[in-house]
């Protein structure tokens, strides 16, 4: 019997789509997912205060380490270890995005006939139920990104290797989003399948894009990156002012507490890229070549202030050429 290619094509493209949704938000190990401390690697409080206080530790040694070994301007080689960094983060971002979203839909089409019309899915997205238990795809998901979170620390020692810089807000941001991603599995927090969906993505992007520079002939002179960073924490700035609406005017939100701490801090890195991208592209201008010199006035600033989710190819190239 013939079969048009078109049709084996067809089929062929619904068994792979079945096998992705089925792998990544159908798994029995993600339907069944519980945080809980005797099963989950790194969910006691000791373990993530001991690893977050090691992460400082290495990072300040290791800056002094190097000052007292290295002359002043020499770095050490790594190779293609910060490429296949931003490689790896960027997959992972892009996995997770993936499976969040398949299984926040899976979520809700199955919890839908529960909430009959008090609740809408992005209600549900915004602020779970009082009693939400850390268990179920979505949690799952977050526990993976939780888990990422070391794996992104790794950047501050590469950014510490190759420009023989400690940016200690880069540590402080590195610290706080693995705290958080902790307080979103302990208790439950509301807003935090926006939050890994926005993250995931603007990460999948960004190190994507440094992944791509750090391969390319030529380097970076251009503020993706930055802009990322700004676009990712007005998204979630918007969505905690629709959490606090919908905390006061429906009966409240799952784990409001750890949501208080979350606004405030994405609040005020905000205003902090806020200031930084209004001084760098409207308060400063320069008078010579801009193209060469906003390249390589822009490689000491990002080096400051552009590192908070890792450091990027833009501040490290010596290829800088006009776009």
């Amino acid at each position: 019997m013939y079969t048009s290619p078109s049709v084996g094509t067809l089929d062929k493209a619904t068994a792979v789509m079945k096998a992705f949704n089925f792998y990544l938000s159908e798994h029995p190990a993600i339907v069944r997912f519980r945080w809980s401390h005797p099963l989950c690697w790194g969910s006691t409080w000791s373990f993530l205060f001991s690893s977050i206080a090691v992460y400082v530790v290495v990072s300040i040694f290791l800056h002094l380490i190097l000052a007292l070994l290295l002359r002043r301007g020499q770095r050490v080689p790594l190779g293609p270890l910060p490429a296949l960094h931003n490689l790896t983060m960027s997959l992972i971002s892009a996995t997770i995005f993936a499976g969040l979203l398949l299984s926040a839909s899976a979520e809700i089409k199955e919890t839908r006939w529960l909430w009959r019309r008090s609740k809408t899915p992005i209600e549900w997205l915004l602020c779970f139920p009082l009693g939400t238990r850390p268990s179920g795809r979505v949690f799952f998901w977050s526990y993976i990104f939780y888990l990422s979170r070391f794996v992104n620390m790794l950047s501050t020692v590469l950014v510490i290797l190759q420009r023989r810089k400690l940016v200690f807000f880069q540590l402080f941001y590195h610290a706080i989003s693995t705290f958080m991603s902790f307080l979103w599995l302990e208790f439950s927090q509301s807003f935090q399948v926006l939050a890994i969906l926005f993250t995931t993505l603007a990460f999948s992007v960004m190190y994507g894009y440094r992944f791509w520079t750090a391969i390319a002939t030529r380097g970076a002179c251009l503020p993706l990156v930055l802009n990322c960073q700004i676009v990712l924490l007005g998204c979630n700035l918007v969505g905690h002012v629709g959490v606090l609406l919908l905390h006061f005017f429906t009966g409240g939100c799952n784990g409001i507490g750890a949501w208080v701490f979350n606004s405030v801090l994405n609040g005020a890195i905000l205003m902090l890229f806020l200031n930084f991208h209004m001084r760098v592209y409207l308060g400063k201008k320069r008078k010579h070549n801009k193209s060469v010199g906003d390249c390589e006035w822009g490689e000491n600033k990002f080096a400051r202030s552009c590192s908070v989710f890792g450091a990027g190819k833009e501040a490290d190239s010596n290829k800088f050429k006009s776009s």
